[in-house]
């Protein structure tokens, strides 16, 4: 068996891999000189400060493994000839357990219950109901499949909505050119779209503007697909609700106003901060390691430099 040298970001993943047959495994955080030229498989730290991919200029290497299912803006930041993967299976079921729960959270006024709670007040309210609404997820890749999956059992009418339309295992999805019409009746909008030019402010005045009444936008995609001012002014009328896991900008100001609009509930950009996190990542390596051994092709490859 062929042997592959790989970096990790951490004594912990490096102990746990110690066990890979034909896997050299050792610490490089990134924050410093590579320790070797050549490296078959690099893990970058996940959501770290500053620009670690900054260290691979001159590291000849096989396969960047990221731990983020995000990547817009990466292949601006990777030197030439890189082939780089992100952690789609990583991510997906807690970042849709969130939006689940924020989703909930809103509906159920979990805020209100919070605040009565550090008064010792008894405050009974009539909510809005998860059940017998119509939720309009818009992205239907890893994350809003995942989401979609656990709404099912609530008893909603979910409608997927992506870049284009097709069939998919039996599901209707729609383009996003369907959205004039869809957007009147969507009670709830759970947004799972990367970031990037392509999405950017897609949820802007128009498009808040066409929802219902009421509507609650929850958001475990990326902040840029809010045109936050927008959303502002839509809360502070009384127009819509929030539920948001990432913002624009972010980490999101102390003053900013979207910490005390009534009818905004925040989470500060953890969708996929959970102990299924780290076994899910060392699986994923696990994966990549024995492709590479093998002389197959990696999962999950997203750019090509």
């Amino acid at each position: 068996m062929a042997s592959i040298s790989v970096s990790v970001p951490s004594e912990q993943l490096a102990e746990n891999l110690a066990d890979v047959e034909g896997a050299d495994v050792f610490v490089w955080k990134m924050d410093g000189a590579p320790p070797r030229t050549d490296i078959d498989l690099v893990v970058p730290p996940y959501m770290t400060d500053g620009d670690p991919l900054a260290a691979l200029a001159g590291v000849r290497t096989r396969l960047v493994q990221s731990q983020s299912i995000g990547y817009e803006g990466v292949a601006d930041r990777l030197p030439d000839g890189v082939v780089y993967a992100n952690a789609a299976t990583v991510h997906e079921a807690s970042t849709a357990e969130l939006a689940l729960a924020l989703t909930l959270g809103a509906q159920r006024e979990f805020v209100r219950f919070v605040q009565a709670q550090e008064t010792g007040s008894w405050s009974p309210v009539r909510a809005a109901s998860l059940a017998d609404r119509r939720v309009l997820v818009l992205g239907y890749g890893g994350v809003g499949k995942a989401v979609a999956a656990r709404l099912a059992p609530f008893e909603v009418e979910v409608v997927a909505v992506a870049s284009h339309a097709r069939t998919e295992a039996g599901v209707q999805v729609h383009g996003v050119d369907d959205l004039p019409d869809l957007l009147p009746s969507a009670e709830i909008v759970v947004l799972t779209l990367p970031g990037g030019d392509q999405t950017k402010h897609i949820v802007d005045d128009a498009f808040l503007a066409a929802l219902p009444d009421g509507a609650l936008l929850v958001n475990v995609g990326r902040g840029s697909l809010v045109d936050t001012d927008a959303l502002v002014d839509h809360v502070r009328r009384g127009r819509i609700r929030a539920a948001l896991d990432v913002t624009e900008p972010e980490p999101l100001p102390a003053d900013h106003p979207l910490w005390t609009l009534e009818g905004v509930l925040i989470s500060p950009h953890v969708g996929g901060a959970t102990t299924a996190m780290f076994p899910r990542v060392e699986q994923l390596i696990r994966r990549q390691i024995a492709h590479l051994q093998q002389g197959e092709e990696p999962e999950n490859i997203v750019i090509r430099t």
